[in-house]
């Protein structure tokens, strides 16, 4: 936990009231989310229980297990939520857009808009990953036959799992990270993965306390948890019993599970409208194109009769996924602190940024000492901030990111502030003369950071054929003295 989220932990707890850490969202919402609430059995393998899920608020669709131990039920199921998920998943291909590659060379397609599922907790995300990895595989011929949609389900699930785990994308959300990672409460994060509780106090009710609040929260008799997992009390008094009879009364089934559900369906649109009230992030529809793209691409995959995915990875692949996985974060991070002061604050509180105010500014400054002359205008920034960069160090200004900042001197100045001089390249136009705006004038406030957008290459890995047999390449095959000729 960082300096500035206790403090905000401590205001919260001392306010009553959950306190903004983000002044901006920092993911897509999309105008039309399919919203899903999992509840699976208790004491069994991912066994699906119920789902309630729709892209309509007042229209939630209800999925029941009679029998959940029962195989043909399960399946059931899974068919009866194909009918459901896919044709909204396959509804955002209608419409293409041409994005220009290579310079504007060439030339690919991908489509305008794309699905995005919303489900309470990190928990219904493991759900779906689960029960993605136990359909995509099943055979729709021959014996323990599935209908022709269970396979399919079970591969855009994996497909939403997988996109979960990329930081920034924003294909398959859950409620209770999208709210904490906006704002803090008074209690524990283990507390926060209860959305009832955390919404108590995001959004506490008028006319009490939000220790009352939670309290109600926090009662599984009052507000039946967000699942996947169910309340102990719940599944011995009340499902068991239903449950225990070879062919269950679906209708009592349905209703009690009904009941259990709906609170959270409601919890589920309330923390959505309490998202959509932040200003959206400048760098959010950047990363909403990476998951178009995602998207376009995976379609094609399938339009094309291309394999499930594996159970598991190989060991390249894995390593080139970790690689991927390693610098979406990075570059998340880093675009969170461009777009949001307050999470830029936190890098500014260790030294990793500094804001001044520009007291020298030489801006058609000229480096002849090269083969030809370059321009590099130089400036002095005054800050009171703690500056704990080196000289040499590139830095980067979020108001203009295509610039690098490097650091050529750094003095101690009178009333504990200290003069960082800057010598400025790129991001000012191809001529000796600086473009109009491009270097920051005497008496601007400016803003600048070790983090930066600049592009980073990926790792480099082997072929699967030319690593280790203990990695999946071919076995070595040396001869003994038995063998030998």
């Amino acid at each position: 936990m960082s300096t500035l989220t206790a403090l905000a932990r401590a205001q919260a707890f001392a306010a009553g009231r959950a306190q903004p850490v983000a002044t901006v969202r920092h993911l897509h919402l999309h105008d039309r989310p399919l919203v899903l609430v999992p509840y699976a059995m208790a004491g069994e393998a991912n066994a699906p229980l119920a789902a309630m899920l729709g892209s309509d608020r007042d229209k939630p669709e209800l999925l029941v297990v009679a029998q959940p131990r029962n195989r043909d039920d399960r399946f059931a199921f899974a068919a009866s939520l194909a009918e459901i998920l896919v044709p909204y998943v396959d509804s955002f291909t209608a419409m293409t857009e041409a994005v220009a590659m290579d310079r504007g060379r060439d030339v690919r397609y991908r489509f305008t808009d794309a699905p995005q599922l919303w489900v309470p907790n990190s928990g219904g995300v493991d759900f779906l990953r689960l029960f993605g990895r136990s359909t995509r595989f099943r055979r729709t011929e021959g014996e323990y036959a599935v209908p022709a949609a269970v396979p399919l389900l079970g591969r855009w699930l994996t497909f939403f799992g997988n996109s979960a785990e990329v930081p920034g994308s924003s294909l398959l959300l859950n409620a209770v990270q999208a709210i904490s990672s906006h704002w803090v409460t008074g209690q524990s994060s283990a507390e926060d993965a209860q959305l009832a509780a955390l919404l108590a106090w995001v959004d506490p009710p008028a006319g009490g306390s939000v220790f009352e609040a939670v309290a109600r929260a926090e009662n599984p008799a009052l507000t039946p948890p967000a699942g996947p997992a169910t309340d102990p009390a719940f599944d011995n008094h009340v499902l068991a019993p239903l449950l225990a009879v070879a062919e269950p009364d679906v209708a009592a089934l349905t209703g009690i599970l009904r009941d259990q559900l709906t609170p959270t369906w409601h919890l589920m649109w309330r923390a959505l409208d309490l998202l959509r009230t932040l200003p959206v992030g400048a760098r959010v529809a950047g990363r909403w194109d990476g998951d178009r793209d995602a998207y376009s691409a995976f379609v094609q995959h399938l339009a094309e009769g291309g394999a499930p995915q594996p159970r598991r990875d190989g060991a390249v692949a894995a390593a080139a996924r970790l690689s991927r996985l390693e610098s979406a974060a990075a570059r998340y991070a880093v675009q969170r602190a461009f777009d949001d002061p307050l999470v830029m604050a936190e890098y500014r509180l260790v030294g990793a940024a500094f804001e001044g105010e520009v007291t020298l500014a030489k801006a058609d400054r000229v480096d002849d000492s090269g083969k030809r002359p370059v321009l590099r205008p130089r400036i002095m920034v005054v800050t009171s901030e703690p500056v704990r960069v080196e000289v040499g160090a590139a830095l980067t200004s979020p108001a203009r990111p295509s610039q690098k900042a490097t650091v050529i001197s750094l003095t101690a100045v009178a009333d504990a502030r200290t003069e960082v001089l800057l010598e400025l390249s790129g991001g000012m136009g191809r001529k000796l003369v600086a473009e109009p705006g491009s270097v920051p004038e005497v008496g601007e406030r400016v803003l600048f950071t070790t983090l930066s957008e600049a592009y980073r290459p990926g790792g480099s890995f082997p072929e699967p054929e030319q690593t280790p047999w203990t990695h999946g390449g071919p076995p070595v095959h040396e001869p003994d003295e038995v063998t030998a000729p």
